[in-house]
């Protein structure tokens, strides 16, 4: 078995507070249900023939494009206009970085661990995003899904981002908040924790690296 060599980190909801906490409260204040909003993009979906929230994180099309098709659906459902007007920069208000897993990723990277970011996430989104936390100082390789086209749990990505660290498969610990996204990293070989809360992640990645090490548990 290869050494761990490289950590592989989410954005939201692992650097971040929790992304759904964020959407939810965010659709509360524009008058639309999480149950609307899944219906508007199941029934795009099926309209043109693809997920129009996968379209938009693998940089197929715009924001722009995106919240007109869903502004639309939902107006014609509703009976009447609904407006998601700077909904990107509403959200981001409600994200705050979790500082205490940052540090840790510094910790990492000072350790001599290769750092990356491995984020689905929205082209216009990006000055935004990078924003909330020091990327450049901690992470040598950022792969975002709307600029490489792939996305989680799609294993081109991960593919991406490990050529780019220049790291195997068994060199690599993959962290997210979302199962399938771990499960993707797992089917290539990486070593994947989920993401359930800071302290408890950070334990997990400490026991995942002290067992490849040898080291006593």
């Amino acid at each position: 078995m290869s050494a761990i060599e490289a950590i592989i980190s989410d954005f939201g909801g692992v650097l971040t507070s929790p992304l759904q906490e964020s959407f939810v409260d965010l659709m509360q204040d524009s008058g639309v249900t999480l149950e609307a909003l899944g219906k508007a993009m199941a029934t795009i979906a099926e309209r043109q023939g693809s997920n129009p929230l996968f379209e938009l994180e693998t940089g197929r099309i715009s924001e722009g494009a995106f919240f007109k098709a869903i502004e639309e659906e939902l107006s014609a459902s509703h009976g009447s206009p609904v407006a998601l007007d700077g909904f990107g920069a509403r959200y981001f208000q409600r994200l705050e970085p979790n500082d205490r897993m940052i540090e840790y990723m510094r910790e990492l990277r000072g350790r001599g661990y290769k750092m990356a970011i491995c984020t689905n996430n929205i082209r216009e989104w990006e000055t935004q995003w990078r924003a909330m936390l020091p990327v450049d100082e901690i992470f040598d390789v950022v792969v975002d899904s709307a600029f490489v086209g792939s996305r989680k749990p799609e294993s081109r990505i991960y593919q991406i981002t490990l050529e780019r660290l220049s790291a195997a498969p068994g060199e690599a610990l993959f962290v997210d908040d979302v199962e399938v996204n771990c499960d993707g990293a797992r089917e290539l070989g990486m070593t994947a924790i989920r993401f359930r809360s800071t302290e408890q992640a950070i334990e997990e990645i400490e026991t995942a690296l002290r067992r490849d090490r040898g080291d006593p548990a």
